[in-house]
């Protein structure tokens, strides 16, 4: 709906592909002054001339979230611009294959894993939860995913991290309920984003696993996410914390 993030102040990191640029892209459309933070200049600075032509307001920084200092200075760079963050999208994760089991990993793998999934979101909330505060409230939405709700054979470093997600958002949401700031997670299905298609491309029958354990027929799209994100970042959402959102086609109802 029109309006329903006018003049909020919101950080997308991961915004320069998937799910993230459409997030940005959809917090945009509905009023919202967005700040797009990716290592990934050249995606990340598309998704502000995508947002900018449609007469939007974006601005592009470069981020590695994985990392506490670039983290920290994305955050102040964000109350440098606007002087305050009233909403983030923590989006950034990954994962190495769909095809490694529990004894497979080497311990770098499952620490960049974990790190990219887990690490990345609380350095985050870390960082953008004191604004909050002491502005007297915001909204997170982390991105965790349906297997942060379940598992899967095969991506046990990637379903431990997006569980661990969950864990951080409903751990968090309790602490900072009663003063003013909202913390969900929204968990989607498959959807085809860059980061899964390097996946499928590693085996021609992925793609149809994925549409096949889709009860609705389809992978989902990174639109029908960033709606999602955006309601919880709204003030309709305002009775909603500490919740892990399924926009999963029907994936969980199984």
């Amino acid at each position: 709906m029109p309006g329903m993030l006018t003049d909020q102040i919101v950080l997308v990191t991961g915004g320069g592909s998937g799910i993230g640029r459409a997030s940005a892209i959809a917090c945009a459309r509905v009023g919202a002054k967005v700040v797009v933070a990716d290592v990934d200049s050249q995606g990340g600075e598309q998704t502000v001339r995508t947002i900018k032509d449609a007469g939007g307001e974006g601005v592009f920084v470069k981020a590695d979230v994985s990392r506490a200092t670039e983290v920290e200075a994305l955050i102040n760079r964000v109350i440098e611009l606007y002087d305050r963050l009233d909403c983030a999208h923590n989006n950034v994760g990954g994962a190495k294959d769909t095809r490694i089991y529990t004894h497979e990993y080497s311990e770098e793998d499952w620490g960049w894993v974990v790190d990219i999934n887990l690490k990345s979101a609380w350095l985050c909330m870390k960082y953008e939860i004191p604004h909050m505060l002491e502005q007297g409230g915001g909204v997170i939405v982390n991105t965790s995913s349906v297997l942060g709700l379940g598992g899967v054979r095969g991506s046990s470093a990637y379903v431990a991290g997006k569980h661990g997600v969950i864990g951080l958002t409903r751990a968090a949401a309790l602490e900072y309920a009663q003063q003013g700031i909202r913390i969900n997670a929204v968990c989607p299905g498959y959807i085809p984003t860059p980061a899964v298609k390097r996946i499928m491309d590693t085996d021609p029958g992925l793609e149809a696993q994925f549409i096949a354990s889709e009860p609705i027929g389809r992978m989902g799209r990174p639109e029908e996410i960033a709606e999602a994100v955006v309601w919880l970042c709204s003030d309709a959402a305002s009775f909603v914390t500490g919740h892990a959102m399924a926009v999963d086609g029907g994936y969980l109802a199984q």
